[in-house]
C-alpha cells in the first residue's frame, strides 16, 4: 500500500492548475472592484471636508472683520482666495484667514445684514459648499 502511495506521489508534477490560477485571478479582480469606488468616494468625501474647513476659517475671519467694522462686512464683498494665494482677499488676510491648499474660496455676498461664502475644491469642481451667516453651518451648494 505504501508503495503504491509513493508510485502515485512521485507521478504527480508540483504546481497549481490553470484553473486554480483563473480563480485566484478572479478573486482578486473582484476585491479590486470593490475597493478602487471606495478609495475614490474617500477621497471626495476628504475634499467636501477641506472645503468646509475653509469656509469655517473664513467665516471667523469674516465675523472678526464684522465685529470690526460694527456689523458691516461690505467691504469683504467679491474678495477671492485661490488655495494660499490670498493677495486678492486683503479684509480677509488681515482678519486671520490664510486659506486652504487647492480650495477656492469666494466672498459672494456681503452686507449690513450679513454674508455667504463659496468654497469649491479645484480637484473636483463638482463638490461645491456655501456658508450662509444665517445659517451658521457649511451647507451643499452656492449662494
Amino acid at each position: 500500500m505504501f508503495q503504491r502511495f509513493h508510485a502515485m506521489k512521485d507521478e504527480r508534477e508540483g504546481g497549481f492548475t490553470l484553473i486554480e490560477l483563473l480563480v485566484v485571478i478572479l478573486i482578486i479582480a473582484i476585491l479590486a472592484a470593490i475597493a478602487i469606488p471606495v478609495f475614490l468616494n474617500q477621497r471626495k468625501k476628504g475634499w467636501a471636508s477641506q472645503s468646509e474647513s475653509a469656509l469655517k476659517n473664513a467665516s471667523i475671519a469674516m465675523e472678526t472683520y464684522g465685529t470690526s467694522n460694527n456689523g458691516d462686512y461690505t467691504g469683504v464683498d467679491n474678495e477671492t482666495c485661490d488655495g494660499t494665494d490670498c493677495s486678492a482677499a486683503s479684509n480677509l488676510a488681515g482678519n486671520g484667514f490664510a486659506g486652504t491648499v487647492n480650495v477656492t474660496l469666494l466672498v459672494d455676498i456681503a452686507d449690513t445684514s450679513g454674508y455667504c461664502l463659496e468654497a469649491t475644491h479645484d480637484l473636483d469642481t463638482s463638490i461645491a459648499k456655501k456658508y450662509d451667516s444665517d445659517v451658521g453651518a457649511p451647507e451643499d451648494g452656492t449662494c
